[in-house]
């Protein structure tokens, strides 16, 4: 079936979020002129790099929106186009910039010396589960016949990663994680008073994915909800936790982080389809039993990287017919690379500060398993060598939310007590995190 054309406007990918505007210094297209994806359509200069400007899909020219040589907010669209792609009309609409400010990197200090002095929030329990199935890089070859092994790894740092079964669910992996993550924290089920599931790939839109790992767990009669945070959401989680045992609403709370983006990744797309494992991490957050402190958190996000990773078909699965909606996950490396490498290494020099530490203090940074290549970039910025930080990417890929509790499961045992320990994620939104946790 042919598809129809339809007019629609591009922006400027988003940059540093402290960056609110940009200059076109030349044009490479022209009204009335066709393009191809991934087409350099523009030279940019901003405050802080020079960047080039690509085309996310086939297309023609229709209208030169800002001229060379002008200056433009981010938020303002620079280019008319006609085009097929129908990815394109499911694209959130960036906010006109006299409705609102770009939003700045504000960032949200939790304090230990703010809670009341009785009460001490520890996490308890880890619990984990991965799928059996392993896919490597040379399984994916077959999809990308010019490219090797090694240049999937020398651009995402993966070698293999986990994939679900035809009929597993998320709430299937969120169930194996909790079991254990509630076992090792010494607990009974019944003692957990509150369930935060962290998840973008719900079973069913309702009831909640909480509520089904609920039933599976046997509990009854405790709030139990969803957070949908991206790869934040498993920080999120223990924050919102947190402050359920702060209120005095909760004592243990179940915070499991879930994802299933494997079926949700476009083989043609070569910015996504190599980068994601599936997976499930939980840990027990509690006020009343000792275990391992935390100190403070970070949490923050930044409307104006909307665009950055996106997705915007609901679910787990991809069924035949999704219309005019593109049912894939979607990210704009260039801008996400920029993003996220300013975003950990500021937030890990905000946790160092905040919990009175100093950077040889930390015996290990455990962040979201983005991509090697960011965290290699964040570490030679935070002041934390790059030794101290535990990346286990190449053997599972790019778990989302699940990715910082799986890696912590990984080095538990070789823990000593009163290590210093920094945990850090970005995700989309643009949502980013961390947490400093004394062991």
């Amino acid at each position: 079936m042919n598809k129809v054309p339809f007019k629609t406007v591009l922006y400027l990918p988003s940059q540093a979020a402290a960056e609110t505007e940009a200059t076109i210094t030349k044009w490479f297209v022209k009204p009335g002129e066709s393009f191809v994806k991934g087409k350099i359509l523009a030279e940019v200069e901003s405050a802080k790099s020079t960047f080039e400007f690509e085309s996310p899909c086939d297309g023609k020219v229709i209208n030169i929106i800002c001229a060379e040589g002008s200056t433009t907010s981010f938020e303002s669209p620079v280019i008319e186009i006609e085009t097929t792609d129908s990815s394109l009309k499911n694209e959130i609409p960036s906010a006109s910039a006299s409705a609102v400010e770009t939003p700045q990197m504000e960032i949200s200090i939790v304090e230990k010396q703010k809670e009341p002095a009785i009460r001490e929030i520890s996490m308890l329990g880890i619990g984990t589960y991965l799928p059996e199935r392993i896919v490597t890089n040379g399984e994916m070859l077959a999809d990308h016949p010019d490219i090797t092994e090694d240049y999937i790894f020398g651009v995402t740092g993966i070698r293999e990663r986990r994939w679900a079964k035809k009929e597993e669910k998320p709430s299937d992996m969120a169930y194996i994680a909790s079991v254990n993550a509630i076992r090792n924290s010494g607990l009974k089920p019944e003692e957990i008073d509150a369930i935060i599931v962290s998840t973008t790939t719900p079973d069913v839109m309702m009831p909640s994915t909480a509520c089904i790992l609920q039933e599976k767990l046997g509990i009854r009669g405790v709030p139990s909800f969803d957070l949908n945070a991206a790869c934040s959401g498993w920080l999120y989680g223990i924050s919102v936790a947190k402050g359920l045992i702060l209120s005095g609403m909760a004592q243990n709370v179940l915070v499991t982080a879930v994802d299933m983006q494997s079926r949700l990744l476009d083989k043609k797309d070569r910015n996504t389809y190599f980068l994601f494992g599936d997976g499930a991490g939980a840990t027990v957050i509690s006020g009343n039993h000792p275990g391992h402190t935390i100190k403070c958190e970070i949490l923050t996000a930044d409307a104006g990287g909307i665009h950055m990773a996106r997705r915007s078909y609901m679910g787990y699965e991809v069924p035949e017919n999704t219309g005019d909606v593109d049912p894939w996950i979607r990210l704009d490396g260039r801008a996400l690379f920029r993003f996220a490498t300013e975003s950990f290494s500021s937030i890990i020099r905000e946790l160092i500060v905040k919990s009175g530490w100093q950077a040889s203090d930390i015996r290990w940074v455990v962040p979201h398993q983005a991509n090697s290549r960011i965290l290699k970039a964040a570490a030679q910025k935070s002041g934390v060598a790059f030794e101290r930080y535990y990346l286990n990417i190449d053997k599972v890929g790019n778990t989302s939310s699940a990715s910082i509790p799986i890696a912590l499961s990984e080095i538990e045992r070789g823990l000593q007590k009163n290590d210093k320990i920094i945990f850090c994620t970005v995700g989309a939104g643009i949502t980013a995190g961390g947490m400093s946790i004394e062991w």
